[in-house]
């Protein structure tokens, strides 16, 4: 069964995910720039005596104000804008703070700082190529008032005008913050989608390896379900059968009715005892049925690497209890182990009476020292995906990151490092050692 994540349709979910901003949430932070920005002019202008344009500060807030008012009573709060409603939503309010800044001295104004806050706003709901536009919007505007501004409010008969070179020093360190602010606040947006992605879809995963896990336990209750109906069928036949005797064909077709529907029973009668037998079997395994049901897959292929199994431990192997986490799991990484592997892979287990370890060995490339810093990362770009440098085959990206995830859960402690092979032949490969305290996943004993 192929229980591979397709990376390009995820990507294609994430950038859904990255547009969805709600109307109300910027409509909120609107109201909270508007209110912010009448209270300081208001103060700048009655509390420090420093004369302003009052009258045209205040319509540039109202133009602010209307428009909240209008899309607020237009449109439904929870609407969820489109990528280019938003970015025409914050290059408004870019465009809306550098007219007020224009009025109250330009880079002068230590307020100009907030042109980096609608910014990273875009920066983090919107895709790269929107992000680009709003960013040259706000290095436009800073760049124009730098240039083109009014005084500065000061005190009555007085003008500050701070020196040019203080200006050009604003302009570069507002236009370097931009850029800075954009590109954090975007790789922070896009690392958080992508492991919320990532986790959805190992829960995805997990949900399906548990509905495969309970099929035995509904063909039980199926097979019992339908013993009553089955039961009630073969007394009709059986009663038709007698009415219907010397009747020739009818009465052949009714004893056929009759034992077609004691077959029946027969055969619910046997999967309902292996259903209730699979109960207490299925949900124990020891540690070899486990390295062997997990590998089962990649062991009979005429062209693939050999798969060796090594066991040792303390006594017998210990009985564990069945999870599909687990499984999945293990089956992802002796996947990988043989796609990578020239000629053989290595699966060993030991224990001890608290503890289980199982490794992954393959005489393949192994890891280059690239992947190692970032194996396990959701999903790792192109040029990662590969083992080494010029590799070509992919799989290290989000399949290896689920597969982690679901071993984790279970308890499991997973080391990745690149390990020579005690053959004497010199050969180095891939290894993965994964660690459990035994009674994380030991089963309870049979009553």
């Amino acid at each position: 069964m192929d229980k591979s994540v397709d990376p390009v349709a995820a990507e294609a979910a994430l950038q859904s995910l990255r547009s969805q901003v709600r109307l109300r949430t910027l409509t909120v932070l609107r109201w909270l720039a508007v209110a912010g920005q009448t209270a300081a002019i208001a103060l700048v202008h009655f509390g420090f005596g420093f004369p302003a344009p009052l009258g045209l500060c205040l319509g540039v807030i109202a133009a602010s104000a209307w428009l909240n008012l209008f899309v607020t009573l237009r449109f439904s709060p929870q609407r969820v804008l489109s990528e280019r409603e938003a970015a025409a939503y914050i290059a408004f309010d870019i465009v809306q703070l550098c007219a007020l800044l224009f009025l109250t001295g330009g880079l002068q104004n230590p307020f100009a700082a907030l042109i980096l806050a609608p910014v990273t706003i875009a920066a983090s709901v919107l895709p790269l190529r929107l992000t680009i536009l709003i960013g040259a919007l706000a290095i436009a505007g800073i760049s124009v008032l730098g240039l083109y501004h009014l005084p500065l409010p000061w005190r009555p008969g007085e003008v500050l005008e701070l020196p040019r070179i203080f200006i050009a020093g604003s302009w570069v360190a507002l236009s370097f913050s931009v850029a800075f602010f954009a590109a954090y606040a975007r790789r922070i947006a896009q690392e958080s989608e992508q492991m919320r992605s990532a986790l959805a879809a190992s829960q995805l995963i997990l949900a399906r390896e548990e509905r495969l896990s309970a099929l035995g336990g509904l063909a039980a209750a199926a097979a019992h379900e339908l013993g009553t109906p089955l039961a009630t069928i073969q007394v009709t036949a059986t009663e038709m059968a007698d009415d219907l005797k010397g009747q020739g064909t009818l009465e052949e077709d009714a004893k056929l009715l009759v034992s077609q529907a004691r077959r029946c029973r027969e055969i619910l009668g046997r999967l309902s005892r292996r259903g209730d037998e699979g109960d207490a079997m299925h949900d124990r395994l020891g540690v070899d049925t486990l390295m062997r049901e997990t590998a089962e897959p990649f062991t009979d292929r005429p062209r693939g690497p050999a798969v060796i199994f090594e066991m040792i431990g303390d006594g017998a192997p210990p009985i564990l209890r069945r999870r599909p986490e687990l499984l999945y799991g293990l089956r992802n990484l002796i996947e990988n182990a043989t796609s990578f592997a020239r000629s053989k892979v290595l699966i060993k287990a030991h224990w001890t009476a608290d503890k289980l370890d199982i490794s992954i060995h393959d005489d393949g490339p192994g890891f280059s020292q690239e992947i190692l810093t970032r194996l396990g990362e959701p999903y790792l770009s192109q040029r990662h995906r590969s083992r080494t440098a010029v590799g070509q085959k992919s799989g290290l990206g989000l399949g290896f990151f689920i597969a982690k995830t679901l071993l984790e859960r279970t308890g499991a402690r997973l080391v990745f490092d690149n390990a020579p092979w005690d053959d004497g032949s010199g050969a180095t490969g891939a290894w993965i050692e994964l660690s459990w305290p035994l009674s994380a996943l030991a089963a309870e004993p049979m009553a």
